[in-house]
């Protein structure tokens, strides 16, 4: 390799570790270190700098989130682990029933022992499954009907905040992650008024606007919208021993450049859920996304394994809709 081209590959290296990194500072960290501006001349250098060098270009470079030809219509994905649902309740008693329910399935009977759950913001989005292997993205995909998805990889790349490639030296072979995607309210009202003066459709929600804009034919129709995404469960795994409990595992993935929602808490017991449901009702008018209720998850991996699941829905996890959600 001549030394000018040597070169070249160095000022490339550097720039997209550069950019890789206020990526993770601005959508995992929610700490950027750089105006926006300067960002985009970082990105406008690198961008020179592989077209003056194309043979230089990588898949999961920042320039290449947008670049895939239109599709007539999205491949089926069969989902090598299935994305459940999630049962529901409306009210304390049936939060309680729930908490009783797994204490009987684990031999707890009436002992004084609070159960640590995972309670986190249920967003009002579109799930998807987005698999890495060896730390790059290679599939991205719908929930569907459970069992099997559409590829939406093409449009899932235009995202910013899901990394192209993961951190670190430790990430697994394969790491398939669940979350959801979903659209900022600030986003969504731009977008309606911009589609508006140009005599466009509007969305009616930002789940419609979400789920829409993930169902492009053209990528850059989906790369024109302000999506965002928070990851908060797995599917597939290969080459990793999981850690014994679900909060470890989000601080994993958080460590590996993936966005994990910050109001994400442990909580002990029916109160500490009760409590944070009381906290989230709050705070839910001031929050920038929409969220339809709380989702509690059993912390402990062997404790969901001894429970399992009821028809399509696991018995150690539970969404508590706001009240608002279910008289719609």
């Amino acid at each position: 390799m001549n030394e000018p081209l040597t070169e070249a590959a160095e000022q490339i290296a550097r720039l997209r570790r550069e950019l890789d990194e206020h990526n993770y500072r601005y959508y995992v960290l929610d700490d950027p270190q750089i105006p926006d501006a300067d960002y985009d001349r970082l990105f406008r250098q690198l961008q020179a700098l592989e077209s003056a060098h194309p043979d230089l270009v990588t898949a999961d470079s920042p320039t290449q989130r947008v670049g895939a030809e239109l599709s007539s219509q999205f491949a089926s994905v069969q989902h090598a682990v299935p994305m459940l649902s999630l049962s529901n309740c409306f009210d304390e008693q049936e939060l309680r029933d729930f908490d009783g329910r797994v204490r009987k399935g684990l031999d707890l009977g009436d002992s004084a022992q609070c159960l640590d759950y995972v309670a986190e913001p249920k967003l009002d989005g579109a799930a998807v499954s987005v698999r890495y292997e060896h730390g790059m993205l290679v599939r991205a995909a719908t929930r569907g009907d459970g069992q099997s998805g559409e590829d939406i990889t093409a449009n899932v790349r235009t995202i910013r905040a899901v990394p192209l490639r993961l951190r670190g030296d430790d990430v697994p072979p394969v790491l398939e992650v669940r979350g959801e995607v979903y659209m900022p309210l600030q986003g969504f009202a731009d977008f309606n008024r911009r589609a508006e003066q140009a005599g466009e459709k509007t969305f009616v929600n930002p789940r419609n606007a979400a789920a829409g804009s993930l169902r492009q034919l053209d990528p850059t129709l989906t790369a024109a919208r302000p999506l965002a995404v928070f990851f908060y469960g797995w599917g597939e795994i290969q080459g990793w021993q999981l850690p014994a409990t679900h909060a470890e595992i989000l601080k994993r993935f958080k460590d590996w450049g993936l966005p994990v929602n910050p109001l994400i808490k442990k909580v002990q017991g029916v109160e500490g859920c009760l409590a944070y449901y009381a906290e989230m009702a709050q705070q839910r008018p001031t929050l920038p996304y929409e969220i339809d209720g709380i989702v509690y998850k059993l912390n402990r991996l062997d404790w969901r394994e001894t429970l399992g699941f009821v028809s399509r829905a696991p018995r150690w996890a539970i969404a508590h809709k706001f009240p608002a959600e279910e008289a719609m």
